[in-house]
Formats: C-alpha cells, sequence, structure tokens
C-alpha cells in the first residue's frame, strides 16, 4: 500500500468514526467536509483525530482553507512527507 493510499484510508476511517451515518461511498476526493454532513465541530475533531492517528504535530489553522477530502490527504501527505525527511 502506498503512503497516500494509507492517508486515504486513514481519512476515510477517521470520517466514519465521526460522522457515523455516512455511506463509505460518499467520502471521495472532491468532496467537501461540509457536504459530507460535518459541521464545525465535527471538522475540528476529524482533524484532530487525523493528526492523532498520523502522529502528526501542526497547528490546526493550517486546515481551516482545504477545499476538499484530496487537499486534505495532499497536505497529510506533505507533512508527512516532511516529518520523514524526503
Amino acid at each position: 500500500m502506498t503512503a497516500r493510499a494509507r492517508i486515504e484510508e486513514v481519512v476515510t476511517e477517521t470520517l466514519l468514526d465521526i460522522l457515523p451515518g455516512l455511506d463509505k461511498d460518499r467520502v471521495r476526493g472532491r468532496a467537501h467536509l461540509r457536504d459530507l454532513g460535518a459541521d464545525s465541530v465535527d471538522r475540528v475533531e476529524i482533524i484532530v483525530g487525523l493528526l492523532d492517528r498520523l502522529a502528526i504535530q501542526e497547528p490546526l489553522a493550517s486546515f481551516a482553507d482545504l477545499p476538499d477530502i484530496d487537499a486534505l490527504t495532499d497536505l497529510l501527505h506533505e507533512l508527512l512527507d516532511e516529518r520523514s525527511g524526503r
């Protein structure tokens, strides 16, 4: 499994944990968290959960303007690459 695929899996798992009624098939690249039913509190919980699961330390503000799941996944991948020195 590629690093990006693993991140996508963690994103999906986190979304399903926090938004239990969410259909897994709706978690796609261009979907926005709001469109998936996440309110502002849910979005914070999602980001905090992702940072915890991926052992990333990053200010929450870094995630404020992400337009969709793809952008979120890209940022998480970039942060993990930076941490590993790639």
